[in-house]
């Protein structure tokens, strides 16, 4: 194991204890891990090339484990779209499981914790989007979600790890998000094993993603009092993905680099549960009819990042230190641009687009519905957490330009907030 996995290791150790288990080969653990949690399971699964040997190996192992397997399900579809979600929770009420597993991207893991929230406490999904409402209405109602193993498929959301639920309405293309700590999966699995034929889209989209966590809680964390341990563990994310992502796109079956991104990944998932993404994050949820998230997230973060820039100096110094660049400047809004381009270098090398004015199906209603989005109390959470809060009435004036730069990729039409 290389230097920099066993710092991650160690990192993800730190985090989640004996609650996760990840590696090349240990799929045959979801057993062990889920006889903590209840004796009936619903098995949620992804279908893809090769995953009905996985899903027969988790089954295989549960029933060792003395964990019967009263159904297996089909997961959810990109997205994690509400008809999907309508789909498992029925699937839910029907074979009331007492403990739930989910095999899959963070599309299905999302669209599992979403329906035992409203298989357990009914109502509709927007009662719950925003932050700690599923919490407060168990404390209402005394009841408990039923306990959840998460076995991630794909390097990507680290759905497995955290607090966050994605649904989608794809009728109208817009996404939002659950935030609450009563939907953590109580354990999980992430065999790297898995990710070795995954497409070299999916892989980029996925690590992409894991990048944006690590750098869009990085930048937030000025002032915290975590910003040495959130350091710590964003950049050694970064670090990761920067290193092995051009490798596994060159050769997918690189088990290196694909231990490399289910590392920096996971490490994602880790940056946060320390803290919240912004800006990027929130501009892709209105792009979810033209871009996967992770590619949405990586083509905004440039933008931003030169927007962050009179709070984030310390971070784009180092974060500098790890893209594909030469250029070195010393402080400002020069180091910023710096780093952006170091980020679109990266970008470019994986095929991924860099401006929105490259995407097919972009319209400039996709940034009225952007700008529209931010003013959404219910996503109120990531204007808060940029590095410079915004005001929803202060979205136009400021997020416009950032979303006008996203477009036709000019850096220089960024305004900064003083």
């Amino acid at each position: 194991m290389s230097t920099s996995f066993d710092r991650a290791a160690a990192l993800l150790k730190a985090f989640k204890g004996d609650t996760f288990v990840s590696g090349f080969g240990v799929l045959g653990e979801a057993g062990t891990l889920c006889a903590r949690l209840g004796k009936r399971a619903v098995l949620i699964r992804d279908t893809f090339p090769g995953s009905d040997a996985y899903a027969d190996e988790i089954a295989r192992s549960l029933k060792q484990a003395g964990v019967e397997v009263v159904k297996q399900v089909a997961g959810a579809a990109p997205n994690a779209p509400l008809e999907d979600l309508q789909r498992l929770t029925q699937e839910l009420v029907e074979t009331q499981p007492d403990c739930i597993v989910s095999f899959g991207g963070g599309s299905t893991i999302d669209c599992a914790k979403a329906a035992e929230v409203l298989r357990t406490l009914g109502g509709s999904i927007e009662e719950y989007f925003g932050m700690g409402l599923v919490t407060a209405k168990l404390k209402a109602t005394g009841k408990a979600l039923t306990p959840h193993l998460a076995i991630q498929s794909a390097s990507s959301s680290a759905a497995h790890l955290t607090k966050y639920s994605n649904i989608t309405d794809v009728h109208v293309g817009q996404k939002k998000l659950i935030v609450d700590e009563a939907i953590v999966p109580q354990v999980s699995l992430f065999d790297y094993a898995v990710t070795l034929d995954s497409p070299r889209s999916l892989t980029a989209d996925g690590a992409l993603d894991g990048m944006a966590h690590c750098l869009e809680v990085y930048y937030g964390a000025t002032g915290k009092s975590n910003f040495e341990w959130v350091e710590k563990v964003a950049l050694e994310g970064i670090g990761l993905v920067a290193e092995y992502l051009p490798r596994v796109v060159k050769d997918p079956h690189d088990k290196e680099a694909r231990a490399g991104l289910g590392y920096a990944t996971d490490l994602g998932g880790y940056s946060i549960m320390l803290g919240g993404t912004n800006g990027a994050h929130l501009t892709s949820f209105s792009l979810v009819d033209i871009l996967s998230h992770g590619r949405a997230c990586a083509l905004m973060n440039p933008y931003y990042t030169v927007f962050y820039s009179p709070a984030v100096q310390t971070q784009l110094a180092k974060v500098l230190e790890l893209l594909p660049t030469n250029e070195r400047p010393s402080e400002g809004r020069p180091l910023a641009e710096a780093v952006a381009r170091g980020i679109v270098e990266l970008e470019q090398r994986v095929g991924n687009p860099v401006k929105l004015e490259e995407v097919p199906g972009f319209t400039r209603e996709h940034i009225d519905r952007a700008l529209t989005a931010a003013k959404n109390p219910q996503l109120r959470m990531k204007l808060e957490n940029m590095p410079v809060p915004m005001k929803p009435e202060q979205v136009d004036d400021f997020m416009g330009p950032v979303l006008e730069a996203g477009a036709n990729g000019d850096l220089g039409g960024i305004r900064l907030m003083s």
